[in-house]
């Protein structure tokens, strides 16, 4: 199926038809927006997202029936959705409004060297883990390293002339073979980057983008510690988290091939992202 167009009329006719108390607001789009969903604010308080693609459905649901659970236990603010809207005029999917949160994204000119940040980072990591996993997510587990290998490889070698191809199969190999989690299953953001994370006044206010999330092995929240974070900032997160040896090498593999994987898709035409996915690559080969 091919992705649908979404415009501003397109989410207006959605807004009215489905919730006419909101007719009267105004809809603006917020651009640049991420690459799974399509949002616009909606008033002063509410944000309206709709997926782009079919690897984005099923979101919308999973943050209504989790979110507002797992919201009262988590030291940050997250996004409280209030409506889940149907399809119509021939979009295809499920489609959410949730609460606005006031916010700049997270950069790492502001926070990388920020200790602080990195401990309240794993403080809310901390948080989501100890929420007890029941209900239908606990069999929804994120996909494992393994099964990421053949298409990390070729992610390598193509851009081996970018970065160092050695450093970057030592660092994979060493995530493959690493221990799995031997801990019962926990709760994961699924997608812990430096761009679903704002800020206020320079500090950490909200965690945003809940659609990874899921139940099983926390490693793959570890790339913050690859797109945020220096060493000395990554010390105090991994110490306050507690992350053993193996977990923190499945965690720096996490953050390779998720940022090999963006760089491969988006560095060629977009400035923003190639700098941020090289940054993800370099810091994770650092360790």
């Amino acid at each position: 199926m091919t992705s649908p167009v979404i415009d501003t009329a397109l989410v207006r006719r959605l807004i009215d038809a489905q919730f006419p108390r909101w007719a009267e607001l105004p809809l603006v789009l917020v651009d640049p927006a991420g690459s799974d969903h399509v949002i616009h604010r909606l008033g002063g308080e509410l944000a309206v997202r709709l997926p782009r693609h079919a690897g984005a459905v099923g979101q919308a649901e999973k943050e209504a029936e989790w979110l507002p659970r797992l919201a009262p236990h988590l030291p940050l603010a997250i996004p409280v959705p209030v409506e889940v809207g149907e399809p119509g005029f021939g979009y295809p999917w499920p489609w959410s409004v949730s609460r606005w949160l006031d916010g700049e994204a997270a950069t790492v000119d502001a926070l990388a060297g920020s200790a602080g940040a990195a401990v309240q980072l794993a403080q809310f990591l901390t948080a989501l883990q100890r929420f007890p996993p029941t209900g239908s997510l606990v069999q929804d587990t994120v996909d494992d390293l393994a099964a990421r290998d053949s298409a990390t490889r070729a992610a390598i070698a193509r851009v081996g002339g970018v970065f160092d191809a050695a450093a970057m199969t030592q660092l994979w190999d060493a995530a493959l073979d690493a221990p799995g989690w031997e801990g019962p299953p926990v709760w994961f953001h699924g997608d812990f980057h430096t761009g679903n994370l704002l800020t206020v006044d320079s500090r950490l206010s909200a965690v945003i983008d809940f659609g990874g999330l899921g139940v099983g092995d926390p490693a793959c929240d570890l790339t913050i510690a690859f797109t945020l974070m220096s060493a000395g900032s990554r010390a105090a997160f991994r110490a306050s988290l507690g992350v053993d040896d193996a977990t923190w090498a499945r965690g720096r593999g996490w953050a390779l091939a998720t940022g090999l994987n963006a760089y491969s898709a988006y560095a060629a035409v977009n400035p923003r992202v190639a700098a941020q996915t090289t940054r993800q690559i370099t810091e994770a080969i650092t360790g």
